[in-house]
């Protein structure tokens, strides 16, 4: 009996022992957890980024280096792209909410159909920045960045300017246009833009819309389609230019500008008899800058996604710290004049494509390979 009952005493000696080491060991535990706390909480907001698509290099470029800027100014993020898919953007924004983030910056996949989204968001208390497009209808947009919208249709239609020399050219020159979808606010402005810069020649008849189309609505391409830019393409070409040739296309993007070309190599452009029109676009995508070192397109303007974090990121830092962010323009969503900011595009041909490997946009080899 006795030693049964030594047997019964070593054994809680040990059960203690065991107990001890387990309580020792939970508070390792959680001290080697409190530093991983103490950075997520050390964090001055989250902030949620909402990209259109990734298919197209200007989106995923631009996710990439807000998603970089915003962690080196000591923000936490989350990303989502929406797969050109309005209805998927407005669901990732209400799990943005359920989350927590402190800052919305929305790329809009459809401009007008993120208000209800936006809505919740300030209900919930948080900061709406609408990014390159503008969210329409809604008094839910804090603050608007973009590129100057005017101005890039201005680079667009002063190189078409300086290109056919009208400056100095009696003319006429023919010209045809392609604007961008009309459920893009930015369209509207790339056509005031270039019309700043191409209006006074059409005046004065240096320059002549074969087909009569020229204004925003009879160019409008709906959803930037570039099938829809072809075939409406084919149908100026056979019409209204089967005996004469076209000398210049303003096209608001590079994904119309695909469609145009495409059109003007059906029809026998491109030949030293018959060379390609000068033809505009926008974005830089890949397939246009190859085109533009073929000879096919004649420009593109970049956007910088760099410019866009350098004044987008101060304007973060003074919504989450209470502060009015500087505007230098507004422009109306048609509810209220959203403050906003903008920089510039960059105007790319042939002669300084190069730019693009420089800031990181594309390798040499996706370029020139």
């Amino acid at each position: 009996r006795r030693q049964r009952q030594m047997c019964i005493r070593d054994r809680k000696k040990l059960l203690a022992i065991v107990l001890t080491a387990a309580m020792l060991l939970a508070m390792l535990c959680a001290c080697a957890a409190k530093p991983t706390e103490t950075a997520a909480t050390d964090t001055k907001a989250t902030i949620g980024i909402l990209m259109p698509t990734k298919e197209q290099t200007i989106w995923s470029i631009q996710g990439e280096r807000l998603t970089e800027a915003f962690q080196k100014a000591g923000y936490a993020t989350q990303i989502e792209y929406a797969e050109d898919d309005s209805a998927k953007q407005a669901m990732q924004i209400e799990n943005m909410i359920t989350k927590g983030v402190n800052v919305l910056v929305i790329a809009a996949v459809d401009c007008a159909a993120l208000t209800d989204a936006c809505e919740k968001a300030k209900d919930a208390g948080i900061y709406v920045i609408a990014d390159d497009r503008l969210i329409t209808n809604t008094k839910a947009v804090d603050f608007y960045v973009t590129f100057d919208l005017v101005r890039m249709g201005e680079l667009q239609g002063q190189y078409i300017v300086d290109k056919l020399d009208l400056e100095n050219q009696a003319g006429p020159f023919t010209l045809e246009i392609f604007s961008g979808s009309q459920d893009d606010t930015n369209a509207i402005s790339f056509y005031q833009g270039a019309m700043n810069k191409l209006q006074p020649y059409l005046d004065n008849g240096k320059l002549v819309v074969k087909s009569g189309q020229s204004s925003y609505t009879e160019t409008a391409i709906q959803s930037w389609d570039s099938s829809k830019a072809q075939s409406r393409m084919d149908n100026l070409l056979s019409g209204y230019y089967a005996d004469s040739h076209l000398d210049a296309v303003l096209v608001a993007a590079d994904c119309l500008a695909l469609g145009v070309i495409s059109s003007l190599e059906s029809m026998g452009y491109g030949t030293d008899a018959n060379p390609y029109p000068i033809v505009t676009g926008q974005d830089a995508e890949l397939a246009a800058v190859k085109n533009i070192l073929a000879g096919k397109q004649s420009m593109t303007a970049f956007l910088d996604a760099n410019k866009l974090t350098e004044i987008l990121v101060p304007v973060v830092d003074d919504l989450v710290a209470g502060k009015t962010p500087a505007s230098d323009t507004t422009y109306n969503n048609g509810v209220f004049d959203v403050p906003t900011k903008t920089y510039d595009p960059y105007l790319i041909d042939k002669d300084n494509v190069n730019y693009l490997v420089d800031v990181g946009f594309y390798t040499d080899a996706e370029i020139n390979g």
